[in-house]
């Protein structure tokens, strides 16, 4: 047996890992990561989690630093296997996930030479350059320390997101001096942030305010200052779909993931402030950018280049989302009037009038709804694949309470749910993590079955089975009138869970949904719902579809069209 006695950049790579709060890794071992491998087995505080593929891998980690808010660690092979991550990575970078990306490289002196060294790709670096929010590579042994610390600090500064070190496979076991780095240690005490008196001004004078909270507000833990400085202006309440959860969705001023609605889009019309905090203000949630928001506008956000990129500010406030919201309620306590009741009964109006309206079209999909509210806790992780039952109701009407409890694909890419769940479970071993998932996507990570059996997991499973991608034939029905590549053969899902150690089930009625999903959450092991859509039928009506029915929106670029 090899015994170990030397201290190598391996040691000190895994040694960083643990002084950033490190307690659990994703990834797929390899020849050219075994090294870093076998430093956590003898550190022996890591949990290291086996996954069945590098893309799954990082969604892994990402699901985990999303619900835990620790920073997500995924381990990957060099080449092929940092390519197969490289699709989960652009995932993160679009959601601005800390994530620290471990990946080998080829052997230092054959780096860049074409010369067929196993593994080998024409330009690692710049590939995760592209997908990633920064990219390094270890150049000697002994800058393992410093460069680790300088990458973890990166992935948790604003704008936080996925960091990539790659280490030659020989500069994994180089013998190096155990050298005490010391980062001074920031005041504890962070300063009050100074508002100027013009935005305390403008705020205090609004009669119809709205909030619009996003990813920034949830990354900043602001969750009980935005909620306290929306009941001291009696402000409307809209999230985006990262910022589910940043204010209990029950709570009357809680319009919620709602804004693209028509109903939202006439009510925004009529508000003079907006404050938007941490909201990048994506197309999907604009409707391509043609929602009209109020004049007033004030922005806040810890990542500067952000502010004005979609919309105009009237005042951009740069810093931390939770003090400076904490700070606009203090000084709005003594300068605020009383809140317009006339206005709040207005919101509570609207936000009861935009789930009733959905609801009407669900059909019997209403009674899985419900089914899955009545029999789960408050704290529970709900994650959502690209799947309609998810875009249309699970993404707006299921109700989200507390902040990192809501999960999605952030860039739109179908099939990362699974494995967004199994680290999400990671993260919150003792809470209830239920997926909602399409036959689609489901098939993209079906091997992470096996991650989440072999970790004993109690992952809830309710897939949505339609034969096919129902989102774009969604998309084709309502531009083209005809089909193409949307239609799959699927396996039998009930046996290919069991076969894995699921408990699986198939559900043909809307009406033994509810049972049966309870029962899988009580049982607390790895289950399995198969929900036949076929036999439960189809929804009462088909729902909007924002990438078909905005004029001169995403549908457009389907349709021919004369260019300048």
């Amino acid at each position: 047996m090899f015994e170990q006695s030397v201290f190598t950049t391996s040691d000190a790579i895994v040694q960083e890992l643990v002084r950033a709060g490190v307690d659990t890794a994703f990834g797929i071992v390899s020849i050219h990561n075994i090294p870093l491998y076998d430093a956590i087995l003898r550190e022996g505080s890591i949990q290291l989690v086996c996954a069945r593929g590098e893309s799954g891998a990082v969604n892994m980690a990402d699901g985990y630093a999303r619900i835990s808010g620790k920073l997500g660690v995924v381990i990957t092979s060099t080449g092929t296997g940092a390519g197969n991550a490289a699709g989960s990575l652009i995932e993160t970078w679009s959601a601005g996930v800390p994530l620290l990306h471990l990946t080998g490289e080829v052997a230092s002196p054959y780096l860049g030479t074409g010369r067929g060294y196993i593994h080998e790709c024409k330009d690692q670096l710049a590939m995760m350059e592209a997908c990633c929010k920064k990219a390094y590579r270890l150049r000697r042994p002994d800058q393992a320390v410093p460069l680790l610390r300088q990458a973890i600090t990166e992935a948790l500064s604003a704008p936080t997101g996925p960091v990539t070190v790659e280490i030659p496979i020989d500069f994994q076991m180089g013998i190096i001096p155990e050298t005490s780095f010391v980062t001074p240690i920031k005041s504890s005490s962070p300063p009050t942030p100074l508002i100027p008196l013009e935005v305390i001004d403008k705020i205090a004078a609004a009669e119809r305010p709205v909030i619009w909270a996003g990813g920034g507000a949830i990354s900043a833990g602001a969750a009980a200052e935005v909620t306290a400085l929306a009941e001291r202006l009696g402000a409307a309440v809209l999230t985006s779909q990262s910022g589910r959860g940043i204010i209990p969705e029950d709570h009357p001023l809680c319009i919620g993931n709602f804004a693209s609605s028509a109903g939202v889009a006439e009510f925004l019309k009529t508000c003079d402030l907006l404050i938007s905090i941490g909201v990048r203000f994506r197309a999907n949630e604009t409707s391509i950018w043609r929602l009209q928001l109020p004049v007033e506008h004030i922005g806040i956000d810890a990542d500067a280049s952000a502010l004005n990129r979609n919309y105009p500010l009237t005042y951009g406030l740069i810093g931390d989302a939770r003090l400076i919201t904490a700070r606009l309620a203090e000084v709005l306590e003594e300068k605020r009037t009383e809140p317009s009741m006339a206005f709040q009964n207005e919101v509570k109006s609207l936000r009861d009038q935009e789930r009733s309206q959905l609801r009407e079209i669900l059909g019997p999909y209403e009674a899985v709804l419900d089914g899955m509210q009545s029999a789960l806790p408050r704290n529970t992780v709900l994650v959502r694949d690209v799947t309609v039952p998810a875009s249309v109701w699970g993404s707006k009407l299921f109700e989200i309470y507390e902040p990192r409890t809501s999960i999605h694909a952030s860039g739109g890419g179908i099939g990362q749910g699974l494995p967004m769940a199994i680290g999400a479970q990671m993260g919150a071993r003792e809470r209830v993590v239920v997926l909602m998932v399409g036959d689609g996507g489901f098939m993209v990570n079906l091997g992470e079955l096996s991650t989440a059996v072999q970790e004993q997991l109690p992952l809830v499973v309710v897939l949505f089975d339609d034969a096919g991608y129902g989102v774009l034939r969604k998309v084709q029905d309502n531009v083209y009138g005809r089909r193409v590549a949307v239609d799959l053969v699927s396996p039998d899902f009930v046996s290919l869970g069991q076969s894995v150690g699921f408990e699986a089930i198939r559900v043909t009625s809307a009406e033994e949904f509810g049972p049966i999903f309870s029962g899988a959450v009580q049982k607390r092991s790895p289950s399995l719902i198969v929900v036949d859509m076929k036999a439960v039928g189809p929804m009462a009506r088909p729902a909007s579809n924002p990438f078909s029915n905005t004029e001169g929106g995403v549908a457009a670029a389907y349709r021919p069209r004369r260019f300048p």
